[in-house]
């Protein structure tokens, strides 16, 4: 009897131990739904975060504003560069760099809207 109890606690503690994907998705739509959008630094504001679990990519969508709009200020300032610097550097995101995650970042115009002034993807190669 004590065997079975024990069988069926861990078969349900099993059970209800979410991926590291779905973990991800989560965490990434309740950030998106509690804090979004926030302010990161003067004239950059992060509107939301997704997960792709099929792709195994996690993005991020910014707005940006005054003189950081401007694609190709950005592209002189090397603003891949320093996201790539960031991301190497962010403790936060250890457990899903470990796991080879790909990490997109997506910067949108706010003087001339749906339009990208950034768009980069880093890939575990590129932050190892």
């Amino acid at each position: 009897m004590k065997k079975l109890l024990l069988f069926a606690t861990l078969l349900l503690l099993t059970a209800c131990q979410e991926t590291l994907e779905d973990r991800c998705a989560r965490e990434c739509k309740e950030y998106t739904q509690k804090k979004c959008p926030v302010l990161v630094t003067n004239g950059v504001t992060l509107d939301s975060m997704t997960f792709d679990k099929s792709r195994l990519v996690m993005t991020y969508y910014y707005t940006v504003s005054g003189i950081l709009d401007d694609a190709k200020a950005l592209r002189e300032n090397d603003a891949r560069g320093m996201l790539l610097k960031e991301l190497k550097n962010t403790a936060a995101l250890k457990l899903y760099k470990d796991a080879g995650y790909s990490f997109r970042y997506v910067y949108h115009s706010t003087k001339e809207k749906g339009t990208r002034v950034l768009d980069t993807t880093f890939r575990k190669k590129d932050y190892q």
